[in-house]
């Protein structure tokens, strides 16, 4: 099967996933994949949170449910149509949160629901990813063979050695793999004003690809408090580590979303012109 020469237009739904629906919450965590990945890393997520928190996995075109719609390959149309697609989501408060490339995404996407004057997150939570304006531009990745694309996935532990092992399964999903790090390749940090929601930052103690370095200056992406976790692992804490940052993410939205603190409504998310 050759997707990419067969593209389905990009659906204006299908973007958010609720593995466990709540009835009544009182805000609303979007989870943003990483490069390669999809809203099913966050799917056990829920069993952390009590009902009050709605866990919301974001599903970007060209994986799992929206496999066969073409993937995304640059970072402004990509959170241009998820700005609108989560929109009607945001008459409660909300936190961002994105590892790897979805930390970048999280970010781009909470400065783009404030050029359009809708209310920020209570929370932008940044795991296992560089800080944007820290970036340096290196070897290219998505223009490469297949074998350099797959060895750079390896490397960074975003595919299991059973899918690695899984040659007519690799083919399905490099293309989604290589529109990924086209994306970041392509993407080019543009100084603005600080958010003024915290920041809260998580890296791995053992992640070459991302040291605590390249986290650390995500202090200068907020006017708000700043905090910084090192947790133990390579560059998928995320997994090895999931208990701890869970833990840290559940005191953070305690912190910043109080109860009873929401808003309901068309055009609630939006703030006073």
């Amino acid at each position: 099967m050759n997707r990419s020469a067969t593209p389905q237009p990009r659906r204006a739904d299908g973007w958010i996933t609720r593995p466990r629906p709540r009835t009544a919450p009182a805000v609303r965590l979007f989870c943003l994949p990483y490069a390669g990945g999809a809203a099913s890393a966050y799917a056990r997520w829920p069993a952390s949170f009590g009902a009050d928190v709605e866990v919301c996995g974001i599903e970007p075109p060209g994986r799992q449910s929206r496999f066969g719609e073409q993937p995304f390959t640059r970072m402004d149309l990509l959170v241009d149509a998820l700005a609108t697609a989560i929109e009607p989501e945001l008459g409660l408060p909300y936190a961002l949160f994105g590892h790897s490339m979805g930390s970048l995404v999280a970010f781009e996407l909470a400065r783009e629901l404030r050029r359009r004057g809708i209310t920020g997150p209570r929370v932008l939570f940044v795991s296992g990813g560089t800080a944007p304006q820290s970036r340096q531009a290196g070897p290219r990745v998505h223009d490469r063979t297949d074998a350099i694309v797959i060895d750079r996935m390896r490397s960074l532990g975003g595919l299991s050695e059973e899918i690695l092992a899984e040659t007519e399964l690799l083919k399905l999903l490099l293309p989604t793999i290589r529109a990924d790090f086209e994306l970041l390749d392509t993407y080019a940090y543009r100084p603005g004003p600080p958010l003024a929601c915290p920041v809260v930052a998580f890296s791995g103690t053992e992640d070459q690809a991302v040291p605590a370095s390249r986290v650390e200056p995500w202090r200068e992406q907020t006017s708000a408090a700043f905090t910084h976790h090192a947790l133990p692992g390579g560059h998928f804490f995320l997994r090895s580590a999931q208990e701890s940052l869970l833990r840290m993410v559940r005191a953070s939205l305690a912190r910043e979303c109080t109860p009873g603190d929401r808003r309901s409504g068309p055009g609630a998310g939006r703030t006073p012109a």
